[in-house]
């Protein structure tokens, strides 16, 4: 389905399956995708500030140089999803699955990190300043040194 550039603030989409969705550019402020399926869906470039997207599944989605902004990621499924140059400032990211994400320069300033599984994921050059990287798993600070 095609979504690109559309205003979509404060929808409730959640639980829906938007597997392989256009929402390139599109504006999600405040939506509810709470446990939707975005599997390999086109976010890229998308306004998600302060989205709920708790529990969604975003594996191999496109979310380049998109808004999240104190978005709601606890316990999201991100396996191998495209985040570089994402904005995830002050996100909640608890548990997420981040395994083989691409996080490279995305700014993850004071999000919140607990738990998530960075296995694999790319980080060169991502801003990781006052973030809480407690009980990550796979995860080092020289994770983002060895990258660069």
């Amino acid at each position: 389905m095609t979504y690109a550039k559309l205003n979509l603030s404060n929808i409730d989409l959640s639980s829906q399956d938007l597997t392989r969705s256009d929402l390139r550019n599109a504006d999600l402020t405040g939506a509810d995708l709470s446990h939707a399926n975005l599997n390999a869906a086109d976010l890229s470039g998308a306004d998600l500030t302060g989205v709920n997207l708790a529990g969604a599944y975003l594996i191999g989605a496109d979310l380049r140089w998109a808004d999240l902004i104190g978005a709601d990621l606890r316990w999201a499924d991100l396996i191998g999803a495209n985040l570089s140059g994402t904005n995830l400032t002050g996100a909640n990211l608890k548990y997420a699955n981040l395994t083989g994400a691409n996080l490279s320069w995305a700014e993850l300033t004071g999000a919140d990190l607990t738990g998530a599984d960075l296995t694999g994921a790319k980080l060169k050059s991502a801003n990781l300043t006052g973030a809480n990287l407690t009980e990550t798993i796979g995860y080092t600070p020289t994770t983002t040194k060895e990258q660069k």
